[in-house]
C-alpha cells in the first residue's frame, strides 16, 4: 500500500482562498493559488489531480518549472486528458505550469530579477517571492507524493537529446528511470535547491526529463513523453491492465563520467555535418564554420566516438559559444545507440531547421510530398 492513498482516502487541497478535496474516483482540474502579483491579484497555477477508484502510489508531473521549456506542458495536456478515475489505482498530480509569472512572460525564470525556481526549493513561507512560490507548490503537491518526474527542455538556442538526469544511486530513482525509458541518463544528486534533488532528499524519487528546444511542441518528443509516462504508471502498479515495456539501449553517465561541450574557436555561420542520427565518431567532422564570403572556414571534429545529447540551434557562433555536448561512447554502446535511434526514428523529431543530415532528408521528403500533392487531379466537388 502506497503511504498516501487508501481505498477511501480524499486529497485535500489548501490554499489561501479556498481548500478543496478530490474525492475517489474523481478528477479535478484547478487553479490553485501560489503567490499574488503587483495588483495584488492571485497568481494561480494549473492542476489536475485525478483520484482513482482504487488504492496505489501518488505520481507527481511537472513542467514549465522554467517558463519557456513547454514540450512538457503539453505531455501533461497529453496525460491529463488521456486518463480517468476507474483506469487508476492511486492518484495521478499533474502540475501543469509550475512557473506561472515565467510562463506568461516567456521567460526561463521568475521576472522578478530573475530568480530561478528550480534552485528554490523546497521553499519558505519566510522567504524570497520564488521561495515562497516554491513552497506553496513542494507543500501541497511535491511532498506528499510518492515519486515524480519533472519535465524540462534546453535553453538559450540549444536541442537536447531526450534524456534523464537522477540520482542513479537511489534504488527508488533507479526503477523510476529504468521504466520511463530513456537511452541516456546523466547520473548525480543535482542542483541545490532543484526539484528532483530536494524531493528526492525528502524520499519522493524524483527524475529531471529533458527534451527538445524551449518555446515549441516537438510531437514525437511529446509522443515519447506521454508513452514514457504510461510505462511509469504501469511498472508502479497503476495501471494494472498496461503491462510495462522493457527499456532498450540505456547509457548511465557517472558524476566525473567522460562528457563535454565543443566551443567555437572562430565566429561565423555553421553549419551542422552530423547525421542522419545523433552519434559520431572521433574525427569526423560535426559542423563547419565559415564568414559571410566562404572564404575561411574552420572544420570541428570530435573528438572520440560519442552521442550528441546538447546541439546549438542558432546557426550564428561567437568564439566560445557551444556547439554540441558529446558524451563518450564505446563500440557497443554506439552500435546499440545507432540500433535505438534507427528503431525510434529520430529524424522525426521534427526539427527541421537544425539536424545536419537528418534536416536535409526531412525537407526533401517534405517538399517531395508536396509537389505530388499538387501533380494530383482536383477532386471535383
Amino acid at each position: 500500500m502506497a503511504k498516501n492513498a487508501t481505498p477511501s482516502e480524499t486529497v485535500s487541497i489548501d490554499s489561501p482562498d479556498k481548500s478543496r478535496t478530490v474525492n475517489p474516483g474523481e478528477k479535478r482540474h484547478l487553479e490553485h493559488e501560489i503567490g499574488e502579483n503587483y495588483l495584488s491579484q492571485s497568481v494561480k497555477m494549473p492542476v489536475t489531480v485525478i483520484n482513482g477508484d482504487q488504492p496505489g502510489p501518488r505520481l507527481f508531473l511537472s513542467a514549465a518549472v522554467h517558463g519557456n521549456e513547454i514540450n512538457g506542458v503539453r505531455v501533461l495536456q497529453r496525460v491529463a486528458d488521456r486518463y480517468e478515475p476507474n483506469e487508476i489505482h492511486g492518484v495521478l498530480v499533474c502540475i501543469h505550469v509550475a512557473n506561472v509569472p515565467g510562463y506568461e512572460a516567456e521567460e526561463r525564470y521568475l521576472p522578478i530579477y530573475d530568480r530561478d525556481l528550480n534552485r528554490s526549493f523546497p521553499g519558505l513561507s519566510s522567504g524570497s517571492e520564488a521561495s515562497r512560490m516554491a513552497k506553496a507548490i513542494y507543500d501541497q503537491f511535491i511532498g506528499p507524493c510518492d515519486f515524480g518526474l519533472d519535465f524540462h527542455s534546453s535553453t538559450r538556442n540549444k536541442l537536447a537529446l531526450m534524456h534523464a538526469r537522477a540520482d542513479m544511486d537511489d534504488d527508488g530513482v533507479s526503477r523510476l528511470v529504468d521504466a520511463f525509458g530513456s537511452e541516456l541518463v546523466l547520473s548525480g544528486g543535482g542542483s541545490e535547491g532543484s526539484l528532483r534533488r530536494e524531493a528526492t532528499k525528502d524520499d519522493v524519487p524524483t527524475a529531471t526529463i529533458e527534451m527538445g528546444e524551449e518555446d515549441r511542441f516537438q510531437p514525437v518528443l511529446i509522443e515519447r513523453a506521454v508513452g514514457g509516462v504510461e510505462n511509469v504508471m504501469a511498472a508502479h502498479d497503476m495501471l494494472p491492465e498496461t503491462e510495462p515495456e522493457s527499456s532498450g539501449f540505456l547509457k548511465v553517465l557517472e558524476d566525473g563520467g567522460e562528457k563535454q561541450w565543443l566551443r567555437a574557436d572562430t565566429g561565423g555561420l555553421v553549419e551542422m555535418k552530423w547525421g542522419p542520427h545523433p552519434i559520431v565518431d572521433g574525427g569526423e567532422t560535426v559542423c563547419v564554420i565559415s564568414d559571410h564570403f566562404t572564404r575561411e572556414k574552420r572544420v570541428v571534429e570530435a573528438p572520440y566516438t560519442g552521442l550528441l545529447i546538447g546541439i546549438l540551434a542558432n546557426p550564428r557562433a561567437l568564439p566560445g559559444r557551444p556547439l554540441f555536448h558529446l558524451v563518450k561512447l564505446s563500440e557497443d554502446e554506439r552500435e546499440a545507440a545507432k540500433s535505438t535511434f534507427e528503431d525510434i526514428g529520430f529524424q522525426a523529431q521534427r526539427t527541421f531547421h537544425w539536424m545536419g543530415e537528418a534536416g536535409d532528408d526531412i525537407v526533401e521528403s517534405t517538399l517531395d510530398a508536396g509537389e505530388e500533392a499538387g501533380e494530383r487531379e482536383p477532386e471535383e466537388k
